[in-house]
């Protein structure tokens, strides 16, 4: 067997040795070529990173279709530091062109080592954009992505909250249901807001937040029998598009994500709970002349009474005295404790939002943590939550779950928390407070309005006790009180009294009239008929007034009684 030709093998090798320097090459060309191809600014992974992208967002509509929240296309510069050879010459370029731009800020992003990716501004303006071009600067990145505008402003800005750089949810209905919006973006997320009654409600409360220089203030309106929230305002206003830059305090809600004692108005909480035991009857008097003794506590009216009150008296005219008693000859803790968490007092607000302050519920329940309760004190809730509470006792004593959302389905508690002879007296009592007692201010010429006064010293800064120059201010109404529908409530902090309101800053003189004002308002848009005249008359009917004289002064002072109409 002859050896193969030296010749021929020497020839082979080359061959091999060409194909593996061809291979090399066009590896390294391939790689070349596609470097040459890819996005000359930054690689897509880099860039993702410095500013992901952003989807875009489903709009978010009123229960009538209004267009709340919505996205529009947005072009957003920046500049690949790669490409940029005088960074200070570079950054003083681009800020004589674009307002907002800080200069010495843009010089330090451009010369980060490393940096691929520097931002310069979001949101151009159709003319901002052409003078970028203009400008014609390598490394150059214009990007277009989506921007959420509000198109009603601030209105119902706590509500919606708002929407971070990355595209996600921060607070409110933005963030509690991000995924949706995010997932399903052409389809509208329709709220149970009515945005006719938000701007109505907005526009009287913050004509009152400004005349009496609240602190804060909030609003609501309630359906009672869905458990819709029509409309919900928390002052200071907000601007949703500069969220991040508001102080705490401006992003506060003050409806669902703050707490309060809230005073008089829980005497209608109170007043349920007598009514429900059996042992209090609308016909019970209560001896008022005070100060009712607790221990070394002393418990006070602001009017001396001198006299035995009736329950519908103790309601009409807000005695703390006679209150208290009531919550006693109820039963005491051994009913309040259980009632008040049947009502939901004792944990959160059970809704979607992240804005859900928990409650200040007392742990251990002595004599004096019992009347304080009964009066509004010693227990703080968020207003959304005590108006919940009082829709249930208005309506057919069933607590009701607040519902966000349009769709979202009717949750209704399957035992009631009070009876129906029970709901049926608090109305009256509420009326009451509307025509003759405390609440005067928030009647109203169509329909018949029931409510109750809430007037509540703060807790004091530093130490022990309470503010009497601080207050929170409410009212909370209901029409048409003898079948409600709708329950507004308006809670005022740190209300200052003027001359119109005598200097006065209760919740009779700067809660009720808004409340009133709001029902004015509301009622024709939400197709509530004006009052009957005849249940105007039956209620009146139901009322009985005596001539009382005062054996301290010999003033002849009327005297509320009750005519129960289930006596046959």
């Amino acid at each position: 067997m002859t050896s193969p030709d030296p010749l021929a093998r020497a020839r082979g090798r080359l061959r091999l040795l060409a194909l593996a320097f061809l291979l090399a090459f066009g590896a390294v060309g391939g790689r070349l070529l596609q470097l040459l191809l890819a996005e000359p600014p930054a690689t897509a992974a880099r860039t993702a990173r410095a500013e992901p992208e952003v989807g875009p967002r489903a709009d978010i509509v009123d229960r009538h279709g209004r267009l709340l929240a919505t996205d529009i296309p947005s072009v957003s510069f920046a500049l690949d530091p790669l490409y940029v050879r005088d960074p200070a010459a570079t950054a003083a370029r681009i800020a004589a062109v674009l307002e907002g731009v800080d200069t010495a800020e843009l010089t330090r992003r451009l010369a980060r080592p490393g940096s691929r990716y520097a931002p310069v501004k979001r949101h151009l303006l159709p003319r901002e954009q052409r003078a970028v071009l203009e400008l014609g600067l390598p490394g150059t990145i214009l990007r277009t992505r989506f921007r959420r505008v509000y198109p009603q402003g601030d209105l119902a800005a706590h509500l919606l909250g708002a929407v971070g750089a990355d595209g996600r949810g921060l607070a409110g209905v933005e963030y509690a249901f991000d995924r949706r919006l995010r997932e399903d973006p052409d389809r509208p997320l329709r709220l149970a807001l009515d945005l006719r009654v938000q701007f109505a409600l907005r526009e009287e409360l913050e004509a009152a937040f400004r005349r009496f220089r609240a602190k804060g203030a909030c609003g609501l309106v309630l359906d009672v029998h869905g458990g819709d929230l029509l409309a919900e305002v928390s002052l200071p206003a907000l601007d949703p598009l500069r969220f991040g830059e508001a102080p705490e305090e401006v992003r506060l809600d003050r409806c669902s994500g703050a707490v309060y004692e809230l005073g008089s108005v829980f005497k209608l909480v109170t007043a349920a709970m007598a009514l429900e035991s059996g042992r209090v009857d609308l016909a019970r008097r209560f001896d008022a002349r005070g100060p009712y003794r607790i221990g070394r506590f002393r418990i006070r009216d602001v009017h001396d009474y001198r006299r035995a009150l009736t329950v519908p008296e103790i309601v009409a005219f807000s005695s703390n005295v006679g209150t208290v008693q009531m919550a006693f000859a109820a039963g005491g803790a051994a009913v309040m404790e259980p009632f008040l968490r049947r009502l939901g007092f004792d944990r959160p607000l059970d809704w979607p939002l992240p804005e859900r302050a928990r409650p200040l519920f007392p742990r251990r329940w002595p004599e004096i943590t019992v009347a304080t309760v009964a009066f509004g004190h010693g227990i703080a809730v968020s207003p959304l939550q005590y108006a919940r509470a009082v829709a249930a006792l208005v309506s057919d004593g069933r607590p009701r779950r607040v519902r966000v959302r349009a769709d979202a389905p009717v949750e209704v508690a399957r035992e009631p928390v009070v009876g129906e002879a029970t709901v049926e007296r608090l109305r009256w009592l509420m009326w009451l407070v509307v025509e003759r007692g405390t609440g005067t201010k928030a009647a109203s010429r169509r329909y018949l309005v029931g409510g109750k006064t809430g007037t509540a010293d703060k807790p004091a800064r530093g130490r022990r006790g309470y503010d009497r120059d601080r207050t929170v201010s409410s009212f909370v109404g209901v029409f048409p009180v003898d079948a409600p529908r709708y329950l507004v409530l308006v809670v005022l902090d740190e209300p200052v009294g003027d001359e119109g309101t005598f200097g006065f800053r209760y919740g009779g003189w700067t809660a009720a009239p808004v409340v009133g004002a709001v029902i004015e308002r509301i009622g024709p848009l939400l197709g509530v008929p004006p009052a009957d005249e005849e249940v105007r008359r039956r209620y009146f009917a139901r009322l009985r007034e005596e001539r009382f004289v005062d054996p301290g002064t010999g003033r002849r002072e009327k005297r509320l009684a009750f005519v129960a109409p289930d006596r046959r």
